[in-house]
């Protein structure tokens, strides 16, 4: 079981509040406007900006 897109569509990002994507692997969030990645663990959403990732 993966995150829900009706879920993936209520999120935004902690940071700046812009729109968050599920990456293609399914494993994470991408924020296309800070550029940060949130990963998904045990089918949660870990929406710390202390543990993102950037994606540049």
């Amino acid at each position: 079981m993966s995150v829900s897109e009706e879920l993936v569509e209520l999120l935004v990002c902690p940071k700046c509040k812009g729109v968050l994507a599920l990456t293609a692997e399914k494993d994470g969030l991408d924020c296309n406007v800070c550029k940060l990645r949130y990963r998904i663990e045990d089918d949660i959403p870990v929406l710390l900006v202390d543990e993102a990732v950037s994606t540049d």
